[in-house]
């Protein structure tokens, strides 16, 4: 069964036309039908000619320069700032920090945030669904401060369990850092719900956006988080550059993590004073180019709706779901489809997520197989690691059909694989 007889809600075959990676040639003969955007995602040319006519046209360092090139780059990079905040709807452009990506946002509040205001009778909660990228950075911090790092479960269905999250929260910890959207179970988090309840007993929230911006809707105003990040390789965007989100008050009281040019305000032979946020958090020449390529890509993402792209992944996700489910032997992670983004993680009983997927390029099907940066979620599941397959707006029905046909011939292939290797 195939999914010819769906519609969808983009004009799918447009929005193709603008990505070239489409025409590089796999082995296979086919097509690359690429389903790892979770990891990151393609670039359409509106972004590529966007950073390369700023290259040719209106590249200089930014801020410091009087001449016409340096004074261009900086009102570019500083419109990309207010693009960025007009997207999110932050309230201001000057809370708008640009990082070297989400995980450097994180790292930014855990040292800048962290290291002034955590001590050692301090509790950071995180969840077990949580990405690397938001657990390490806080047992950096215990490290050095001494704080406890407390994990809020998930349910056996793959969402956050609210009755341990509020009993987490009674007990007053200084910080709640978690995801949106989970990178490995597509469970969409209740984040204002959340933001509310963390908020009446006197805690912060940091909410890791990296896979829930790319895909819905975002107003920081409204969710009343304390801190909000994400990258820009994973909407469209290039690599290196991200964001931190945070309420004004929160980022003048930072300290900045990194010193040396842009983010200072005098220097002496006694020592130095910072500027104000966003700048005493962007030491050194920023990404100025991955900026205007950042502001792009917002561009073509709005253009497009953001609540069309996350209901066409829906549509993908949900096919999915339904058709895996049916191959003897496969189980899909996470919540029902209610409860869930476009990202389908499944294991296979007895067969590696790594050999799947290795079967899978063969079809010119590209998943993510592994951990996916997230040891301590597939410890609760009981799995070393699980294949995922992660949706966009460049996707198709036709690819989900792929999808599904090649992981039953990988369920064959390696099936047969297995009982060789029992034998021997």
């Amino acid at each position: 069964m195939t999914n010819s007889v769906q519609t969808l809600p983009l004009d799918v075959e447009a929005i193709r036309s603008d990505f070239a990676f489409l025409d590089v040639p796999h082995p296979s003969g086919k097509s690359i039908a690429y389903l790892d955007n979770g990891a990151s995602t393609q670039h359409p040319r509106q972004v590529l000619a966007a950073m390369q006519a700023c290259y040719e046209h209106s590249y200089a360092n930014v801020h410091r320069g009087i001449h016409f090139l340096s004074e261009a780059a900086t009102d570019a990079y500083e419109t990309s700032r207010q693009r960025v905040a007009d997207f999110i709807h932050s309230p201001s452009a000057e809370q708008i920090v640009f990082t070297a990506g989400c995980t450097a946002a994180i790292n930014t509040v855990a040292q800048g945030w962290g290291r002034k205001f955590v001590s050692s009778t301090d509790t950071i909660c995180v969840t077990q669904m949580e990405h690397h990228a938001n657990i390490v950075p806080w047992f950096q911090l215990s490290e050095s401060s001494g704080c406890a790092v407390d994990f809020v479960p998930i349910t056996d269905d793959g969402c956050l369990d609210m009755s341990a999250l509020e009993a987490s929260l009674t007990r007053r910890p200084k910080l709640l850092a978690l995801t949106a959207v989970s990178n490995v179970l597509g469970t969409v988090n209740p984040i204002r719900e959340i933001v509310e309840l963390a908020h009446s007993f006197g805690t912060l929230v940091l909410v890791d956006a990296a896979q829930a911006v790319p895909h819905m809707p975002i107003d920081v105003t409204a969710l009343g988080c304390d801190f909000l990040t994400f990258s820009g390789h994973k909407l469209l965007g290039p690599t290196g550059i991200g964001v931190l989100y945070g309420r004004s008050e929160l980022l003048e009281a930072m300290n900045p993590f990194l010193g040396g040019g842009g983010m200072i305000d005098i220097v002496s032979e006694k020592g130095f004073t910072c500027a104000s946020a966003p700048t005493k958090f962007e030491a050194g020449t920023p990404p100025i180019v991955e900026a205007v390529g950042l502001a792009a890509a917002i561009d073509y993402l709005q253009a497009i709706g953001l609540e069309n792209i996350e209901a066409h992944e829906r549509i993908l996700a949900r096919s999915a779901h339904e058709r895996l489910t049916q191959i003897d032997g496969l189980q899909i992670l996470g919540p029902d489809l209610a409860h869930r983004e476009g990202i389908v993680s499944f294991v296979i009983d007895g067969v590696h997520a790594h050999d799947v997927a290795q079967v899978l390029d063969k079809h010119g099907v590209a998943i993510r197989p592994g951990h996916h940066c997230t040891m301590p979620l597939h410890e609760r599941l009981g799995i070393a690691a699980s294949s995922r397959a992660s949706f966009y707006l460049y996707n198709t029905l036709e690819e989900v059909d792929r999808l599904v046909a090649a992981v039953e011939d990988a369920t064959v292939r390696l099936a047969k694989r297995s009982r060789r290797r029992v034998r021997t």
